[in-house]
């Protein structure tokens, strides 16, 4: 999230810019700064026209496509056999996956 300085403080700086780039480890030269700036400035303008958007009497919505779940419903079947499932792992130790150890 990009620090926006309180309240009052409404755009993003070049300083907010290059902190948002070291904490992600980015390098960025001086233009690409002065573009980002003024991009993320863009986009935040974007949502102050949506702030004053009238939405007093408008449902909440979650897809304005009427799309539904095609998911089969759930029910209850028998496992995989454990010999089957393990059947194609290059190592098992004790009816599970062996991996390499990572340190």
């Amino acid at each position: 999230m990009i620090p926006m300085g309180g309240a009052a403080s409404k755009t993003i700086s070049e300083k907010q810019v290059e902190h948002q780039a070291e904490l992600a480890r980015l390098e960025l030269t001086e233009q690409e700064k002065q573009c980002y700036t003024e991009q993320l400035n863009t986009i935040l303008e974007y949502f102050r026209i949506l702030d004053n958007v009238e939405t007093e009497n408008v449902p909440p919505t979650l897809s304005i496509l009427g799309l539904e779940n095609v998911w089969r419903p759930d029910s209850p079947r028998a496992s995989m056999p454990v010999e089957k499932a393990l059947s194609t792992a290059p190592r098992v130790e004790k009816g599970f996956v062996k991996a390499p150890k990572i340190v």
